[in-house]
């Protein structure tokens, strides 16, 4: 083997054993998500330090138009230096031919981190907490739908059919039988997954038609975004393997449950190895409560990152699955903040208002910051919800609109996620949410054309 193919991870080293290693998908996360990159031979990878993309990338919006977020030069697509992580190195087990992906960052020409790049956003985030002396930890939850092909934006879209011969079925969370529906697909996602190194936590049936569920284990929240960004290009490619498609869009069927990303968070004193939320006889710390607290204060600015779209917000429904506000409790999933049962190692706090469809890098990030804030600013949180938290007020924005204009207010959150990421992440929402008002929906076609 090639020096460089030497020191590629153990996973991605096995897969290119005993074959030709043909390309190399050179690849970063763009605004929304997206990989973007170049695909290129193998054989010129291992002669490249880099490559160049234009900043523009992070410009455009999911329509593929662009915000006009290039800065006092104007639009003039600079060039960005896009250098691989190579501990990222995994197969692409979809494809013909043997081939690998290779995450990049992104660099100025003076070899500084592009601040909006979400990657280096979040990195920027884990990197404060290291300051103080803290190691941030979390864990992803996945929640996605296998859905019947739908080539008409006009048509509604329908769950997928199962094994049985019928469409996936509603209302049956935590069902073996429906799991087994979608096995076919499911047995993809374990292949594909090991063939890059990834260890599922489980696969459960949630709640919607044809929704399911992948827990990721907990780790460092750079390594995990990673694989969420991994992940959701793995399970597409598995879904179209078996005529379905699978999607992360936050609210996909009326009526049925939306998805959510949620997050678990935990923080670890890196001298002692200890989790902070808990002391020394185990009980709950100030640092575990100012956790909280800063995501009561701060959750509201990032609701326009953990909920990206205009879609986004149909998933924040009383009685559905999805906190309508920011209330905490112990093991109540009603409540936008949740504290799993757990023991005193293992204490942590989960955030349940993110949406499947953020992107991972600046979702995570956004949480991370609304903790730190937390506990940097020793903010304390209400009093613990008891009950269901949907008789309460709903605290959270309805609109992109109401969200962009908290995000823009807040001066600690631009302060930690980084001033010129927010100015350019603003920009590009404003553009898309223009975008999204030009459209006229056939709910005012039916119910406004003779009407009113």
């Amino acid at each position: 083997m090639n020096d460089w193919t030497s020191k590629l991870p153990d996973a991605a080293r096995d897969f290119i054993a005993d074959r030709r290693l043909d390309e190399v998908e050179c690849i970063i996360a763009d605004m929304p998500g997206i990989a973007r990159g170049k695909a290129v031979p193998a054989s010129k990878f291992a002669r490249q330090d880099y490559f160049h993309l234009p900043d523009s990338i992070f410009y455009q919006t999911i329509t593929g138009e662009w915000g006009d977020a290039a800065g006092e030069e104007g639009f003039i697509e600079r060039d960005m230096i896009l250098k691989p992580d190579m501990a990222t190195a995994s197969a692409a087990p979809w494809t013909a031919d043997c081939t690998l992906q290779v995450i990049h960052d992104a660099f100025d020409r003076k070899g500084k981190p592009i601040s909006y790049a979400p990657r280096n956003v979040l990195k920027r985030v884990v990197d404060l907490y290291h300051q103080q002396g803290w190691e941030p930890v979390i864990a992803p939850e996945m929640e996605f739908y296998l859905v019947a092909r739908n080539l008409d934006p006009a048509k509604n879209i329908e769950p997928m059919m199962g094994r049985s011969g019928r469409p996936a079925a509603a209302r049956q969370a935590y069902s073996m039988t429906a799991v087994d529906e979608f096995g076919p697909v499911i047995d993809d996602i374990y292949d594909f997954a090991e063939a890059q190194g990834f260890e599922i936590d489980g696969i459960t049936q949630e709640g919607g038609a044809g929704q399911l569920e992948i827990n990721l284990l907990h780790g460092d929240p750079v390594k995990l975004a990673d694989e969420v960004f991994y992940f959701k290009r793995l399970i597409r490619e598995a879904a179209l393997r078996h005529n379905c498609f699978a999607t992360f869009m936050a609210k996909p069927i009326a009526d049925e449950p939306g998805s959510a990303m949620h997050i678990h968070h935990s923080v670890i004193d890196k001298a002692t190895g200890q989790n902070l939320f808990s002391g020394p006889q185990g009980g709950e710390t100030d640092a575990f409560f100012h956790f909280i607290g800063g995501f009561q204060k701060h959750l509201p600015s990032v609701i326009a990152v953990l909920a990206p779209y205009v879609n986004s917000y149909r998933r924040y429904v009383r009685d559905h699955a999805a906190p309508i506000n920011l209330e905490w409790g112990r093991d109540n999933r009603t409540t936008g903040i949740r504290v799993p049962l757990s023991g005193p190692n293992s204490r942590r706090v989960e955030n349940r208002l993110a949406g499947m469809d953020c992107n991972p890098y600046l979702g995570i990030a956004a949480s991370l910051a609304c903790g730190y804030l937390g506990m940097m600013q020793e903010c304390w949180p209400e009093k613990q919800y008891k009950g269901d938290a949907y008789e309460g007020e709903g605290e959270i924005p309805r609109v992109m609109g109401d969200a962009l204009d908290l995000f823009e207010a807040s001066k600690d959150i631009a302060e930690v996620l980084g001033p010129d990421f927010c100015r350019v992440y603003s920009i590009v929402k404003r553009s898309e949410y223009e975008e999204f008002l030009q459209v006229i929906s056939p709910w005012e076609r039916e119910h406004l054309l003779l009407n009113v």
